[in-house]
């Protein structure tokens, strides 16, 4: 079971490293100080059908994915991850809102949420997440764009 839960994670973070690389998706992040908020989107095409399954999340030319997660400077200099609450909206090119059911995921030491929203290829979406990290007395707001175009 473990071999499987390790498989599983590094095929998922495998994943979103290759997604961070395609011309189709986007991630960045923003530094807070103590913490930072990395994200990354992308087609929920970019899923083997496989890791889509073990993960609940449904593939479709029209389904995008929102990763987010924080992190918190270690002593060293570092950056370790934490767990906390997101949660946020995507808005359309006319400003329609769609909330994000953000799922909090943690495998290993990796902290992680992910979230599916309904694009049409080639709009814009304006997204507007608020993280709030476990124990911390701050919420991290992020706002960023990204426009997604089916295969």
């Amino acid at each position: 079971m473990i071999k499987t839960i390790r498989t599983h994670y590094f095929a998922l973070m495998s994943l979103i490293f290759l997604a961070f690389l395609s011309t189709h998706s986007h991630a960045g992040s923003k530094d807070f100080g103590e913490f930072q908020v990395h994200w990354s989107v992308f087609p929920s095409t970019f899923l083997p059908p496989e890791v889509a399954r073990e993960n609940n999340l449904n593939r479709s030319k029209s389904i995008g994915i929102v990763n987010i997660s924080i992190m918190q400077e270690t002593e060293d200099g570092g950056l370790e991850p934490v767990s906390g609450q997101v949660e946020g909206k995507a808005l359309n090119d006319v400003q329609q809102p769609t909330f994000l059911a953000f799922r909090r995921i943690q495998e290993g030491d990796a902290v992680y949420f992910i979230a599916e929203y309904q694009y049409s290829s080639g709009n814009m979406m304006t997204f507007e997440i608020t993280a709030r990290p476990t124990g911390a007395n701050q919420d991290l707001p992020v706002r960023f764009t990204h426009t997604l175009f089916n295969d």
